[in-house]
This record gives structure tokens, sequence and C-alpha cells, in this order.
């Protein structure tokens, strides 16, 4: 079982950057794949990014270039650093842990606005 707790979401203006933590409470986080999905009103949900064990990423198009995923596996964490935010990156951002399972955090909100 893995507990997935993620934060910094908020309101920011377009153009701007936010950076979101999720801590992950498991015994063994190194095997696990890292994610960040996000979820905009009347819209499924979608990938934003992934992060393997050995740290090799993936992102969706919309957010290549603006967006970094990274984990640390001492602290077992991962982060989705987002800069150059557009109003449509408004969303619900989930983190997200897969291995034999699927683990899913709480989300947190994410507005881009002026």
């Amino acid at each position: 079982q893995v507990q997935l707790v993620e934060s910094g979401g908020g309101l920011v203006q377009p153009g701007g950057s936010l950076r979101l933590s999720c801590a992950a409470s498991t015994s063994s986080f190194r095997p696990y794949v890292m994610g960040w999905y996000r979820q905009a009103p009347g819209k499924q949900r979608e990938l934003v990014a992934i992060i393997t064990s050995g740290g090799i990423t993936n992102y969706a198009a919309a957010v290549k270039g603006r967006f970094t995923i990274s984990r640390d596996n001492a602290k077992k964490t991962v982060a989705l650093q987002m800069n150059s935010l557009k109003p449509e990156d408004t969303a619900v951002y989930y983190c997200n842990a897969r291995l034999n399972n699927i683990y899913w955090g709480q989300g947190t909100q994410v507005t881009v606005s002026s």
C-alpha cells in the first residue's frame, strides 16, 4: 500500500511558476514509476509527466519544455516544476505511483489566471 500526499498547488498568473511536490509513504519507493496527471473541469484525466526508477522521463507534448519532473528516492518524493504556466494548465494535479498496483494522491488544484 502506498499513500501519496501532494502539495504546492495554488493560484498563479500566466507566465508564472509553481512547484508541486508529492510525498510517498511506502517502505520501498525506488522501484515505483512515479507520475503526475491532471484533470481539468469537464475533461478526462491526462498524463503530464512520468519518471522511472532510473530517472528516465517522459512528458506530454503540451508541457514539454515548460515542466520538469524529478524524484528524490532517499526522501521518497517526486516533484513537478512548472514554468511558463498557461491558463490551459488549470486543473487538479494528481500524483501517481505505479508498480504492481496503481496509487493516486488526493490531488492539488492549480489555477492559472490573471
